[in-house]
């Protein structure tokens, strides 16, 4: 049952006006304990191209930092032996990652909301972008020895809490570039551009200095030099695309609100929760859901390498090889899916790519050789794609002019508060099926632990209204 409207809330029952979209809510005033005044964010009433593309290239710089840097070669890099014990580095790692993950959580929502209502949302997405790109090039001084194992893991924790601030800001400017009618595949098409951008990033890392098809100074192993200086390319990498959203996106107006301090900022958010939970309780329905099948999104990733690997008997080049090939399957997918979100709306899109999911997961353990999981591992980058961008357009459509950083930092911190649910449930499936299945054939039974998570996040998704049935706070 929809909750009823606030006595001071002027605005219709929502719904669509003739070709605008849904009819916005408009922020309350800003009175004692409220951050917020008028709408202080400008909507583009077409999108731009220029703008359009400086926005993307973001996307696609930031690959850098994801899939070289904390996914597939550096972290691999900091968990060897040259660090000594292997398990005691994944534990270091592990621990860095997860106090990181507890920072971001407990700060993002304020410092979107600070950004917010200070009119400085393109300042701290460049301030926080520049701090990336330092921390990363300064991983360039890990050298191969355990006692630069705290310095490595400590950099990486730190780029983890700066890129999520930045992005925090990065989605925020998503209304700003789009039009109700183009929010979806504004998003789809970014994050397309990330995928991509992933995908020659990784390439050019594998070619120039890992297996190097040219003989160069850069491609010394000697102390590890190769791979520390794919920090300093990773940093470049990203702070050369990332330049372009400052440029091109303009500031935010500041909101004329009387400054407040970090414990106030506090109090405010929990007053905004409240009033999402009192009269746009869907809204925080979304953000639980999409917290649970974003971390199953992040393990068919994070996942799928170890299984081809493990399970299906793939060699290296093999697995970087179908990386390269799900990234652009699920490129693909993502712009595709964005143009299906504008036609059929976000909540569409992202329950058809669940079910797709779950097909494909089921397809992928239930394959008998590696021509299977080509298939079905492919399908599911395909329905990856797609459910990511919506998710992130789903939550633009919700926010409330002027509260896009805010709403944003409530969306990562839901995401971070159960990102240990996919990789618990993956492990749990292992363990039950050990003693039952012979060697080798245990880790198959991972893929049920995250089509469960996938599922999940399905039930938990199907009684949300569409973006247009939810108040706008």
């Amino acid at each position: 049952m929809r909750a009823p409207r606030r006595a001071d809330d002027p605005t219709p029952a929502a719904g669509r006006g003739p070709g605008h979209g849904p009819v916005p809510r408009a922020a309350p005033g800003a009175g004692p304990g409220e951050p917020y005044g008028p709408a202080a964010t400008p909507r583009a009433s077409a999108p731009r191209r220029s703008q359009v593309l400086a926005w993307a290239s973001w996307d696609w710089g930031s690959a850098a930092i994801n899939a070289v840097m904390t996914t597939f070669v550096f972290t691999v890099y900091l968990v060897s032996e040259q660090f000594g014990d292997t398990d005691a580095n994944s534990a270091a790692l592990s621990t860095a990652l997860a106090i990181a993950g507890f920072a971001i959580a407990v700060l993002a929502p304020v410092t979107g909301q600070r950004s917010d209502a200070g009119g400085r949302r393109r300042l701290w997405l460049g301030v926080n972008s520049g701090l990336v790109a330092v921390t990363t090039a300064a991983c360039f001084f890990v050298y191969p020895s355990p006692d630069f194992l705290l310095l490595g893991v400590s950099l990486i924790a730190l780029t983890s809490i700066f890129a999520e601030f930045a992005t925090v800001n990065y989605y925020a400017m998503l209304p700003q570039i789009s039009t109700p009618e183009t929010i979806g595949r504004v998003s789809g098409f970014g994050w397309g551009m990330g995928y991509l951008g992933g995908i020659l990033a990784l390439a050019l890392v594998l070619f120039g200095f890992v297996q190097p098809v040219v003989d160069w100074p850069g491609a010394a192993t000697d102390d590890a030099l190769n791979l520390r200086l794919v920090a300093v390319f990773s940093a470049v990498w990203f702070l050369v695309f990332a330049l372009p959203v400052l440029f091109a996106v303009p500031e935010i107006e500041r909101q004329r609100v009387q400054r407040v301090c970090i414990l106030t900022s506090y109090r405010q958010l929990g007053q905004h929760i409240l009033r999402l939970y009192r009269d746009s309780r869907h809204t925080l329905y979304f953000l639980l859901a999409s917290a649970v099948f974003r971390d199953g999104l992040a393990a068919v990733f994070t996942f799928g390498g170890i299984i081809a690997g493990g399970t299906f008997g793939f060699a290296t080049s093999d697995v970087i090889v179908f990386a390269i090939a799900g990234n652009v399957v699920a490129a693909v997918g993502a712009m595709v899916g964005g143009r299906l979100d504008d036609r059929f709306g976000p909540k569409s899109v992202i329950v058809g790519s669940l079910i797709g999911l779950v097909v494909a997961a089921l397809g992928v353990f239930l394959s008998p050789d590696s021509r299977g999981f080509w298939v079905f591992g492919l399908l599911l980058c395909l329905f990856v794609g797609p459910a990511q961008a919506s998710s992130r357009a789903y939550i633009a459509r919700l926010a409330a002019p002027g509260r896009e950083g805010e709403i944003f930092g409530l969306y990562a911190t839901t995401g971070r508060a159960v990102s240990f649910l996919a990789p618990a449930m993956f492990t749990f499936a292992i363990v039950l099926a050990t003693p039952h299945v012979a060697s080798g054939e245990a880790q198959r039974y991972g893929i049920l632990g995250i089509l469960l998570v996938l599922l999940l996040g399905l039930a938990l998704l199907l009684p949300v209204r569409r973006p247009e049935d939810v108040v706008r706070i």
